[in-house]
């Protein structure tokens, strides 16, 4: 019996099967859980990486800075399961004008981009489908290290640090739903995502000789282990925390 054995849970975020939400989804599939998956803007692809997966989950369409969409999401989700039990969000958008070094030129319509996308959709995200945790649950949602400044990663800096607020609030708030909200800190990813930051590879190049445990940026499994671990029952005292998986990257100094 996996230890997601009977859960139902919504992973947001599946582009790639090179992807950590798409490892989530798979290691939760064969811990036993029953997925839905959302995604956003190309479809087709989602639906086709989907297939790669153990057995193939329904996919919906979410985008998380449309209100309709939102405010019907948990009569979507409903149709295909009869409950949640847990929700990953792994969803971040910055317009390039908020990275690569332009911090002090970008204007404030890409910042509330960033921050409406990458930061106030966890909230949005959780409180659509707080109707379907009745029994309470687990909210994990992705994160970067914020505890320092980076290289090129400017505004999405920011807007994860504030993800990481948004995380501490958001579990003070839905605790007495007995729903628990945690982060997952992983290092630096050669994902789809990671590709578009401009400046990626000088952002990322002194992890593996930095980090105590070393990084390999080819494998997103380590994270998605992590965020299956807080998806189970095993953590069921913990909410408003940040596990990192990143080596130790974050730990060290010069």
């Amino acid at each position: 019996m996996g230890i997601l054995e009977g859960k139902r849970i919504l992973v947001t975020g599946v582009l790639t099967d090179s992807s950590i939400a798409f490892h989530v989804a798979r290691l939760a599939q064969e811990q036993g859980a029953t997925l839905v998956l959302t995604g956003y803007g190309r479809m087709s692809l989602v639906e086709r990486i989907a297939k790669r997966l153990p057995e193939t989950p329904p996919v919906l369409e979410l985008d998380v800075t449309d209100d309709e969409q939102l405010g019907t999401l948990a009569a979507r989700v409903g149709e295909h399961v009869d409950g949640l039990d847990g929700i990953v969000h792994s969803i971040g958008f910055t317009p390039q004008d908020a990275l690569g070094g332009n911090f002090l030129n970008t204007e404030w319509p890409d910042v509330a981009t960033a921050m409406h996308t990458s930061t106030f959709s966890l909230k949005s995200l959780t409180t659509s489908l707080m109707p379907l945790m009745g029994g309470g649950g687990s909210v994990v949602a992705l994160d970067f290290d914020n505890s320092v400044s980076y290289p090129t990663y400017d505004w999405m800096g920011v807007a994860k640090s504030a993800l990481a607020s948004t995380a501490r609030y958001l579990a003070r708030y839905v605790g007495d739903r007995d729903i628990r909200v945690n982060l997952v800190s992983a290092g630096p990813l050669s994902t789809m995502a990671a590709r578009s930051i401009p400046g990626f590879a000088e952002l990322a190049q002194n992890w593996p000789e930095r980090a105590p445990l070393g990084w390999d940026m080819t494998n997103p499994e380590p994270a998605a282990k992590a965020v299956v671990a807080l998806l189970s029952d095993w953590f069921p005292a913990t909410t408003g925390e940040t596990v990192h998986v990143d080596g130790g990257f974050h730990s060290t100094g010069a």
